[in-house]
């Protein structure tokens, strides 16, 4: 597992944590739900990593 997959894990994690306290989910939503946050997390971690990867100023072009 990448650095990339450890971070989008970790941010998943405590955000589920915070919708499992508030009620936001249950038990029978909790893996839907989760994959759901994941898939954003990681896009948006994504989206604001390459530019760092490429070597540009820095700006995200998809913005």
């Amino acid at each position: 597992m990448g650095k990339d997959n450890k971070d989008a894990v970790q941010v998943t994690k405590e955000i589920m944590v915070k919708f499992v306290e508030t009620g936001a989910v249950s038990p029978l939503n909790f893996a839907r739900t989760f994959n759901d946050v994941y898939k954003a997390v990681f896009t948006t971690l994504n989206a604001f990593q390459e530019p760092e990867r490429k070597g540009d100023s820095g700006q995200c072009d998809k913005c």
